[in-house]
């Protein structure tokens, strides 16, 4: 416990004995008891916060470690495919085409008026008849 060995420790109860007498001697062991037993919950309560905030802590390191790993990876996932890309070219060049590489018509490599692409008269102003052969507009 303290380095006290029961030989000296009975001399010391045989000492209070003495000097605070029987009565006296009673309510001092329990009182001493009492702030024991209070003490060590109070300690136990502490090693337990403490060990709950160390663990709290390793966990949110560990977590940004995983976060900072995941970037290098996503870097370098990023690097490599860039040079990649710079190694095996960007494809082929514009107006040609992906199969053979020669060179396509205008006609192929201009493309027409998508779906969305406005009918001249409408563009200019004029009205254009959208009722279908037959149906008055």
């Amino acid at each position: 416990m303290f380095g006290i060995g029961s030989t000296e420790l009975l001399l010391i109860l045989v000492v209070a004995l003495l000097v605070l007498g029987p009565k006296s001697l009673s309510r001092v062991a329990q009182s001493l008891g009492r702030a024991m037993g209070e003490f060590r919950k109070a300690s136990t309560e502490f090693q337990r916060t403490l060990n709950t905030e160390i663990a709290f802590e390793e966990k949110a390191e560990e977590e940004a470690k995983k976060k900072a790993e995941a970037a290098r990876a996503g870097q370098d996932a990023a690097g490599q495919e860039a040079a990649a890309q710079d190694t095996a070219g960007s494809g082929p060049a514009p107006g040609h085409s992906p199969v053979s590489g020669r060179a396509m018509t205008t006609e192929a490599a201009a493309p027409g008026p998508g779906p969305d692409a406005t009918p001249p008269a409408a563009a200019s102003g004029a009205r254009v008849n959208s009722a279908a052969p037959g149906e008055k507009a």
